[in-house]
């Protein structure tokens, strides 16, 4: 396999004229999924949607596992309060 050597993307008329007109770089839009080679940007302004490990219901039995402790009855009351007392930030210091 040889590697083509190209001009750096950002270095190219089509990205002065995007930074220039706020334009979209083809070379930026794909057909394909996100992943490394196919970038997806956000529009000006939008969030992005950050999963975290609270996003996902958790059981008492699952946070004392996480934590690293023997699911015993003690352990999984102790994560049931926590979870009741604390709710999504208890799973968010263990599982962020």
């Amino acid at each position: 396999m040889t590697d083509e050597i190209r001009q750096p993307l950002e270095e190219t008329p089509e990205v002065a004229d995007a930074i220039e007109d706020d334009v979209a770089v083809d070379a930026f839009i794909t057909g394909g999924g996100t992943d490394r080679d196919t970038p997806e940007f956000l529009q000006p302004g939008e969030e992005p949607h950050v999963r975290t490990g609270a996003d996902q219901p958790w059981d008492p039995e699952d946070l004392a596992v996480a934590e690293g402790r023997d699911p015993t009855p003690e352990n999984v009351e102790r994560a049931r309060q926590e979870i009741e007392r604390d709710g999504a930030a208890a799973i968010e210091r263990t599982v962020p």
